[in-house]
This record gives C-alpha cells, structure tokens and sequence, in this order.
C-alpha cells in the first residue's frame, strides 16, 4: 500500500486537525523569528508542543472512539479522559518549568495548537477536499 492511500485511509479530521496544528506552528515560527533572542529554545519548546498537543488529539480520538461504544459509561469514561490529559499538561509543564530544559510559555504556545487546529478545521477540510480531489 502506497503512502497516498494510507494517508486517504486515515482519520479524515484527525488528519486535518495536523495539518492545522503544523500550519499554526509554522506561523508562530515564523512569528518567532523576529522577535525572539534564543531561536533553538523557542524552536524545540515550540514543536515539543506541538507534538505533545498531536499526542493529545489522538487520545482524544481514541477515548471518544472508545467510549461511543459504552453508551452507558460513556460521559464518565471521557471525563476521566479530560483528566489523564490535563495531568499530563500540569506534568509536562511542571517538568519543563523544574529542569528549564525548554520554556513553559512556548511549550504551553504550541499546545494551543490543538486548539486553533480545532478552529481552522473547516480550513484544513476544504484543503483536503481539494488535496484529495472530493466534493461534498
């Protein structure tokens, strides 16, 4: 199976979701660049965020996947989800805070990603219609 059809195979909104996510990052790189002193710093705290944000859109996927097989369970399963994933955002930025390997503002700036990809989701799913060569 070639790459294309296992790109098409995947997750349609998981896919755009990281397209989003590596358009926001390219922006704020971008933006970076000319305001900011320390451009490795802000370079690997940005993209760690990113990464860490892209982790959290697939569990996301995964928990909702999963508790949609569990009408009953279904609302405490995600909350419990919700949770794992904000104790691991206090985890990280806490660790990144502690050791200042990478800088917690940007670390948490990239993961907004997970958000803004949300909101320019409609964006990225007319780009993939056309990547693909779709209608709907």
């Amino acid at each position: 199976m070639d790459l294309w059809s296992r790109i098409k195979e995947y997750n349609r909104t998981l896919l755009e979701m990281h397209i989003g996510s590596v358009f926001y990052g390219l922006v704020c790189q971008m933006v970076g660049a000319f305001f900011v002193e320390d451009q490795g710093m802000y370079a690997r705290s940005l993209w760690f965020g990113i990464l860490f944000a892209t982790i959290s859109t697939i569990h996301l996927y995964r928990s909702l996947d999963r508790a949609l097989d569990y009408e009953d369970r279904a609302a405490g399963m995600m909350t419990r989800s919700y949770f794992v994933r904000y104790a691991m955002v206090i985890v990280i930025l806490l660790l990144v805070s502690i050791t200042g390997i990478m800088n917690p503002l940007v670390v948490f700036l990239g993961y907004m990603s997970m958000k803004v990809s949300a909101l320019i989701q409609p964006v990225t799913h007319r780009l993939c219609n056309k990547l693909f060569h779709e209608n709907e």
